[in-house]
């Protein structure tokens, strides 16, 4: 079965897989202790941690081994801001960072601190000069991603990372999905990332604290991990870790590029999704990107019931459709880029995908966006006006004419009935005349302007409305 979420989580690397033996048998000693096992121990740490080091691209004395990548993004941002707090306690950082730094940003916020966040293009890449803008006196630190997790656009960071040392500002870059890829360009004072990410064990994430970087760790200390990762570590996951993102780089080197090879196979997902399924947004910048991470959302789709269709099919991929979530929220990071989040598909391909399972996938993903989009009543190639008479009945929305316009009741129903619902109704009135869809339904604030976007209508704005929001469309033509 083709495992096409590597941004979740890669597949263990063999040579992890050899490592972890390996090490359960030669590491399972305290490190800190004087005795034989405890120095052989301490050999294999050493080992590893300057594995790690030298592909983060710091000294293996500015790297911590943590039990997880969310972890180090923790440490790393509150051990900054403690050290940090008599610069300042504002908390600059990009909107599509990853949940971890948006939670630990709620928390600095709820203590007393402060946010700025920097907005993104419509393909998810921050600007340079809005960065350079949030930094003022009161700023202790900025993060910005190095890659981003949901769509793959790649960040300015050496840019961003100059601009931040201009200021005296620490930048901590997220290189979780970066950095299986390469070590991440400029002059950063902090960077995490996570072993699962790159084909290594869950449970090791990497934090690296950059000399001259002010720091101080949070909560009680011991003697391991420069007091930055207290407790004992899992010794044998983290030399598999670091033997693993070692072997990674070591063949990227001396063999074929595989990122070349990954970059070409999602450009023809890029290109060949478009032309086989209509109605479809690739989202995420075509040129700074991941070389093996492509997004796409199809309008008229259930995220959750696409899924569904592909595992069935054989596909493993993931979503950021608020169809797939319990919150029923989109994605921060697609609402953001202010793009549409319906039917959302990540395809993110580990180390080794073949050609012909890219290939076939190609091939079962148009009749399973079909079958969803059957469910609803919308045929594939009709436009979508034309579908209101056998749609009506599926979905059970109302359309009334009132002296405004046609108006559509779609309170109580979720993504993504609203859009459908506007899009059977705006074919039934006058170039000129207005739409107003009525929803409770969060998704709707972020799909229906994408919607608009996509099928060159006018997106009116947003009114109150006794319950939900009232979401006003005008047809151009």
């Amino acid at each position: 079965m083709p495992y096409f979420d590597a941004a979740s989580a890669a597949p263990l690397h063999p040579v992890a897989r050899e490592a972890l033996l390996a090490s359960l048998d030669e590491g399972w000693a305290d490190p800190v202790r004087l005795h034989r096992e405890g120095r052989r121990a301490r050999m294999l740490l050493d080992a590893a941690r300057e594995a790690a080091a030298e592909a983060v691209g710091c000294r293996p004395d500015e790297l911590t081994f943590t039990p997880s990548g969310t972890h180090a993004v923790h440490s790393g941002i509150f051990g900054t801001l403690a050290a940090r707090r008599r610069a300042g306690r504002r908390l600059v950082h990009s909107a599509v960072e990853h949940s971890a730094v948006l939670h630990a940003a709620e928390v600095h916020e709820a203590a007393g601190g402060t946010l700025t966040e920097v907005a993104v293009d419509r393909t998810g890449r921050v600007a340079p000069g809005e960065v350079a803008a949030a930094l003022g006196a009161d700023a202790a630190l900025v993060c910005v991603q190095s890659a981003n997790h949901e769509v793959g656009t790649e960040q300015p960071v050496e840019e961003v990372a100059g601009l931040c040392r201009e200021a005296g500002v620490p930048l901590l870059v997220d290189a979780a999905q970066s950095l299986p890829w390469g070590t991440v360009p400029g002059a950063w004072s902090v960077l995490a990332a996570s072993a699962h990410k790159w084909g290594g064990p869950p449970g090791v994430g990497l934090l690296a604290v950059r000399k001259g970087t002010r720091f101080s760790p949070q909560g009680p200390l011991d003697e391991r991990e420069s007091g930055r990762s207290p407790g004992f570590g899992n010794l044998p996951a983290v030399v598999a870790a670091a033997a693993s993102l070692r072997a990674l780089r070591a063949a990227a080197e001396s063999g074929p590029d595989e990122a070349a090879r990954l970059r070409g196979l999602v450009e023809r997902i890029r290109t060949r999704v478009p032309e086989l399924v209509p109605d479809v947004e690739v989202v995420g910048d075509p040129v700074h990107r991941l070389p093996h991470l492509v997004t796409f959302s199809c309008l008229y789709v259930d995220g959750e019931a696409l899924l569904y269709e592909l595992d069935r099919s054989g596909f493993s991929v993931s979503s950021g459709s608020s169809c797939t979530s319990s919150t029923l929220t989109p994605s921060h990071v697609l609402r953001a880029m202010g793009v549409l989040s319906e039917g959302n598909v990540r395809v993110s391909l580990p180390y080794g995908t073949g050609e012909a399972d890219v290939e076939r996938f190609l091939e079962v993903l148009p009749e399973a966006v079909r079958s969803v989009r059957e469910r609803f009543g919308v045929p594939v190639r009709e436009e979508p006006a034309a579908a209101a008479t056998t749609a009506a009945e599926t979905v059970g929305a109302a359309a009334e004419e009132g002296p405004g316009g046609v108006v559509v009741d779609a309170l109580g129903r979720r993504c993504p009935i609203p859009v459908i619902e506007l899009a059977k109704a705006i074919g039934g009135v006058p170039v000129g005349g207005t739409v107003t869809v009525l929803s409770d339904d969060e998704a709707a604030r972020q799909d229906i302007p994408a919607w608009c976007a996509m099928r060159g209508q006018e997106y009116v704005g947003e009114q109150p409305a006794e319950r939900g929001a009232a979401y006003v469309v005008r047809r151009r033509g």
